[in-house]
């Protein structure tokens, strides 16, 4: 597996101070942010997931703790939309040009605005996907808001 991809180049190049880890991907895992920390012998607030949604029809990337489910309303409201809808797995891998499972917010092919869960700020480190299955990037909450430009909102249902 390759440690270096086009999430990790982009930290990289924002002076981003990060971590990488490599972990067990199980294709078959129901969720796979609560494989994934569960593989890393993380706690699931720490480990969030990359979701793609559209937000009055326009694509957007929300960051929440793996171990929640994000709200539809909170996130329209977030973008200051009146309703939201998960993308389509095939739509997203299209416009981040990641594969589900691998979907990173950092280096995605077109950038879309992005929201981080606000609850998520108070922790030290998070491990956010690093562009691959199998790959997370462990950093500072507040480095991985400022490298996406990603507002701070109550996102979990």
């Amino acid at each position: 597996m390759s440690k270096t991809t086009r999430a990790t180049q982009t930290l990289a190049k924002a002076g981003v101070s990060f971590t990488v880890h490599s972990y067990d991907y199980d294709p078959g895992a129901e969720r796979v942010g609560l494989q994934a920390a569960e593989a890393l012998g993380e706690d699931p607030s720490r480990v969030l997931k990359t979701l793609m949604a559209e937000v009055d029809g326009k694509p957007v990337c929300c960051i929440v703790p793996s171990d929640r489910e994000v709200s539809m309303k909170k996130l329209a409201a977030a973008f200051g939309g009146k309703s939201a809808s998960m993308m389509k797995p095939a739509d997203a891998e299209r416009l981040t040009g990641y594969h589900v499972g691998g979907i990173s917010p950092f280096g995605q092919k077109k950038i879309v605005p992005a929201a981080i869960e606000e609850a998520a700020l108070a922790e030290t480190l998070v491990y956010i996907n690093g562009g691959q299955r199998g790959l997370q990037v462990r950093l500072a909450p507040k480095d991985a808001q400022a490298a996406l430009k990603a507002i701070a909102a109550p996102l979990i249902a």
